[in-house]
């Protein structure tokens, strides 16, 4: 497992574990971040703080410092 927030450009994951407590853990799964839930990772800011991101067909903003709170599983990336 490999913080969200390690993730490049263009990779792909699927979250394994949500991080931090109270409001902040009930926030992140009301914006769709749910275990199992497979994440691809857009964009970052140009100062590397948020990162944009597209869950469920969302796209979401983060900042980097919560990012990485939530645990993925990477996923192969594509061979093109």
């Amino acid at each position: 497992m490999v913080p969200l927030s390690t993730l490049k450009e263009g990779e792909r994951g699927v979250i394994a574990k949500l991080g931090g407590t109270g409001t902040f853990r009930k926030r992140l799964r009301e914006m769709g971040f749910i275990n199992g839930v497979e994440v691809f990772v857009e964009k970052y800011a140009p100062l590397r703080d948020p990162i944009e991101l597209v869950l469920k067909g969302y796209h979401v903003s983060l900042r980097v410092e919560d990012a990485a709170k939530v645990m993925m599983e990477k996923l192969a990336q594509d061979s093109e």
